[in-house]
């Protein structure tokens, strides 16, 4: 007699790694069960369907992965979440995991390891790829960040300035732009970088690009 598939939902920008998820699943006891493109989508699908877990990119067009994280822990707190994601620098990675997902999978795992981050995220244990817990365990040496820490978000105002910045806008524009003074949006891009954890103005366009604010 065939176990009874664990139904999965997933979100990610592009509609193709549902399809080879559900693919690679065929064989297997994990069914996607979902899709969802954006983080709005997740919560209006999951405020009229189940599924036992969410694998969700940080990748997401408007409200990002991890801010998609923080909705659905608040929204629906018993909600089994892993991250899946090209993504594995330290930020994204500690992120997810202190927004509450179990898990955090590089794109490209095979059946296996998804089956076992699926196996073990449903049990309340984490589950990181290899690569990832590299990333962690390196990343201790300059991050502040703990995974049982708080997750440092960015306020609106940060987020306006980093996407001016990955606009390539000058300081002076910036600042016309969101009537500030020039003085006030260099301590702006200083104090973004420290949190940030980037040393220079490429760093804060890519973390944009990444999450795809841009």
């Amino acid at each position: 007699m065939q176990s009874k598939k664990i139904d999965i939902l997933v979100a990610d920008q592009l509609e193709l790694v549902a399809v080879g998820l559900q693919e690679l699943f065929a064989d297997s006891h994990l069914n996607v069960c979902g899709y969802a493109e954006s983080g709005d989508q997740v919560l209006e699908w999951l405020r009229h369907n189940k599924a036992e877990v969410l694998m969700l990119d940080v990748s997401l067009p408007e409200m990002d992965g991890i801010d998609t994280a923080r909705a659905v822990r608040k929204e629906f707190p018993d909600q089994v979440m892993l991250a899946y994601s090209l993504l594995n620098e330290i930020e994204y990675i500690n992120s997810m995991l202190i927004e509450g997902a179990f898990g955090y999978v590089l794109k490209g795992a095979d059946l296996a390891e998804i089956e076992t981050a699926v196996t073990k995220a449903l049990k309340g244990q984490r589950y990181l790829s290899p690569a990832a817990e590299e990333t962690v365990a390196a990343g201790y040496s300059y991050t502040d960040k703990r995974i049982d820490g708080e997750y440092i978000g960015l306020t609106e105002r940060e987020r306006e300035v980093i996407r001016l910045i990955a606009q390539e806008k000058t300081n002076n524009e910036i600042a016309d732009e969101l009537f500030l003074s020039v003085e006030t949006v260099r301590t702006y891009r200083k104090s973004l970088m420290a949190k940030l954890n980037v040393k220079s103005a490429a760093g804060l366009v890519k973390y944009a690009v990444d999450r795809r604010w841009v």
